[in-house]
């Protein structure tokens, strides 16, 4: 594939949320704010990018009876670091996404791409495909955590300062001050209210751009 064609599936044609519809639980579990989802985004990139690149790797080295298991083994390894990276360095941010980034190892995405795209493609072309499979999931559990959020608090990135560090202090916004929000909107119902809407606006635009 085409390079452009690679990050514009990742990005948007074949997004891991908005058209693939994988990975629904940490986009609905971890999206009450714009700053989890970020957060739980970036993470699932870094596992995505070195995943596939191992798996591109060495897939001319695993018998395909085996393929899976060993998938899954080289998955596990990469999300144990990356956890104990964001324990390290993200302490604040750690504690507050705690279980999902485990479970990043049965993330459906992550398995998927091994399977139908880094397994059988080059090192190169895995490593871009990764990035923007993970950057399109950063971006879409970010929007719905920024939709959230602003409806449920009224804040755009609030505490950023205090789970990502002082750098990252400029995010934080108060958009609507004095306001306790919608309560709906950081429960349950409210992240899947929010996915159908962005699902919908996605379709729109898709339809517009075919012309249908």
């Amino acid at each position: 594939m085409k390079p452009d064609a690679i990050v514009r599936n990742g990005l948007w044609d074949q997004n891991v949320v908005f058209a693939q519809m994988l990975a629904l639980c940490p986009a609905m579990a971890v999206t009450t704010s714009g700053v989890n989802g970020l957060g739980m985004g970036l993470a699932t990139t870094a596992v995505l990018v070195a995943s596939n690149v191992l798996i591109a790797a060495i897939r001319r080295l695993v018998s395909p009876e085996v393929r899976i298991p060993v998938f899954i083994a080289l998955i596990a390894t990469l999300v144990t670091l990356v956890d104990m990276a964001m324990n390290a360095w993200l302490h604040e941010l750690h504690k507050v996404l705690g279980l999902f980034i485990a479970l990043i190892v049965v993330n459906c995405a992550i398995l998927g791409r091994a399977e139908s795209f880094a397994s059988k493609s080059p090192v190169g072309e895995s490593a871009l495909d990764g990035l923007a499979m993970g950057l399109g999931f950063t971006l879409a559990v970010t929007a719905i955590g920024l939709v959230r959020e602003l409806f449920g608090s009224g804040t755009l990135f609030a505490q950023a300062s205090l789970l990502l560090g002082p750098g990252f202090a400029f995010l934080e916004m108060t958009v609507a001050p004095g306001t306790s929000g919608m309560l709906l909107m950081v429960l349950p119902p409210g992240g899947f209210l929010v996915l159908g809407l962005l699902l919908a606006g996605k379709r729109l635009i898709d339809r517009r751009g075919s012309g249908a």
